[in-house]
């Protein structure tokens, strides 16, 4: 069994998921946002109680939200770093979001691997599909975990709301396309776990989000 915890952190309530099998206590963690020091102890005493073996730190993409913390779990934990691979200017160019923004972080780790939707990988047998899903960003991916029927959708799809597209290399349409293509065909009982926000399901919001519906009647 796959368990999940969320916790929100710094100034733009950003996501930071861990997933991990209560099994073997392996784990991943996804999108590491976190921005000081009390923020970095909870996560570290979380990890320490539950005697989770971290083993990926996965970005779904490389907006400074979803970054702030890499450096400390690269520093703190022995973790392979993935991102998408079209992503990855947006994490070299960490010092220009800095200066958009107006904080400061330390500087990224250097990702370990590339990802595209080809790579697909294990935790502790559940098998997960990274999803191509540009349009908030150029690269950005969700993630779907087939078994345990939820989908990490970073700042793609969020309850009742979709991700920003007034941002560098953002496109509306694109972004669109990859929730109609990718996200929608996925079953309606499918539990979303969006960068910012609460938990939805896609059945939820294909009934509700205003711009799904906008999709569907467009």
């Amino acid at each position: 069994m796959i368990k999940i915890k969320s916790f929100t952190y710094n100034p733009f309530s950003e996501n930071t998921l861990v997933l991990w099998s209560d099994t073997n206590k392996e784990g991943f963690v996804f999108d590491p946002g976190m921005s000081n020091d009390n923020e970095e102890k909870e996560f570290k005493d979380f990890i320490d109680k539950e005697k989770i073996i971290l083993k990926k730190m996965i970005n779904t993409h490389c907006h400074i939200d979803h970054i702030l913390g890499c450096n400390f779990i690269k520093t703190n934990f022995d973790v392979e770093y993935l991102i998408p691979e079209k992503d990855l200017l947006l994490l070299q160019n960490y010092d220009k979001q800095m200066s958009i923004v107006g904080i400061e972080i330390n500087k990224p780790p250097e990702p370990d691997k590339l990802i595209n939707d080809n790579n697909n990988f294990v935790l502790n047998g559940s098998v997960i599909k990274p999803l191509f899903t540009p349009g908030h960003t150029p690269g950005e991916m969700c993630f779907y975990f087939e078994t345990e029927n939820l989908c990490i959708t970073g700042d793609v799809l969020f309850k009742g709301s979709i991700g920003r597209t007034d941002l560098w290399g953002a496109d509306t349409e694109t972004l669109f396309t990859s929730i109609k293509n990718k996200l929608l065909p996925l079953k309606n009982s499918v539990t979303i776990y969006p960068g910012h926000g609460e938990t939805s399901t896609i059945g939820e919001e294909k009934r509700s989000n205003p711009f799904l519906l906008e999709l569907a009647a467009g």
